[in-house]
């Protein structure tokens, strides 16, 4: 019986042509993508821009493409004096009720999908439909009567007031205890075993494993509290407790009063940093938090 000797199968280089293909086409990709960047930063540099430079160097054709040098100047009088109130306490009001809600949102939905997962009562399922049936009313449906249970109470012009009624999440709900049906049973059986407690199970096992499903939650909550303005125009009268948003938007004048431009345009730079910050120094989490399936 003879044996049939096959021939040994040689590599082949790829054609010329297909290689300068894929380097046309990898050229041409990053040119979109780099066209795309200038469209979406030129306005943002147009904004930084205008606020380095004086008043009339803004509203005299043709407007500076450069850098002034009134940087620190401008900047000083947007965060120490502002038109109406200081964008330095307007920050800081932005900043508390951003964290507040962000912080709020994710430890409640937290603990609410670990009990409708982990703990058997009667109705949980229905419990955990009427939370999610709320994704229907968002707070402009329901605002009159917040805004009546917010003023009831005495929250009007407080940190309370800003943050308490935005903390319910169904979405934050619905993520985590999507992933909370994925951790293996074993895990839960193992820590009972070891005579470990729920609470301890949460916070030694299930807090760890979601870490980056915190991160991504926290960065869209992060900036969906930093740009709200109905909620915070509605319930604060106090100047003190305006947020960044609500005061970019009072710093245009009415009637033939004139803007000061530059004031204005420090303050909308001012009011992109924390955001940009949050979302540079969360990244990898962030990203990892879409779209890794192996938590």
């Amino acid at each position: 019986m003879s044996a049939q000797v096959s021939k040994p199968t040689v590599a082949r280089d790829p054609a010329p042509g297909m290689v300068e293909k894929r380097g046309g086409s990898l050229w041409l990709t990053h040119l979109l993508m780099i066209m795309g960047v200038l469209v979406v930063f030129f306005p943002i540099w147009l904004a930084f821009v205008a606020s380095t430079v004086t008043q009339p160097e803004i509203v005299s054709p043709p407007m500076p493409v450069l850098p002034g040098g009134h940087f620190i100047e401008n900047y000083s009088r947007a965060l120490f004096s502002g038109v109406n109130v200081p964008v330095a306490i307007m920050l800081l009001n932005s900043l508390v009720m951003a964290l507040g809600i962000a912080i709020g949102k994710i430890a409640i939905s937290l603990l609410s999908a670990f009990a409708i997962v982990y703990f058997k009562f009667p109705g949980r399922t229905t419990f955990f439909w009427m939370i999610f049936i709320t994704l229907m009313l968002p707070v402009e449906v329901r605002i009159v009567p917040t805004y009546e249970v917010v003023a009831g109470f005495g929250m009007l012009n407080s940190y309370s007031g800003l943050i308490f009624p935005l903390i319910a999440s169904a979405t934050a709900t619905f993520l985590f205890r999507q992933f909370f049906m994925t951790v293996p049973d074993e895990l839960a059986e193992a820590a009972r075993v070891d005579g470990a407690g729920p609470m301890r199970f949460f916070y030694d096992i299930l807090l760890p494993m979601s870490r980056t499903n915190i991160a991504a939650l926290f960065v869209i909550l992060f900036i969906y509290g930093w740009n709200q303005y109905l909620w915070p125009l509605l319930i604060t009268t106090d100047p003190e407790m305006n947020t960044i948003v609500m005061g970019i938007k009072q710093m245009f004048p009415s009637g033939d009063d004139t803007a000061d431009w530059p004031v204005i345009m420090a303050t909308s730079i001012l009011a992109m940093i924390p955001p940009v910050i949050v979302v540079i120094s969360m990244q990898k989490l962030f990203i990892r938090g879409l779209v890794d399936s192996e938590k």
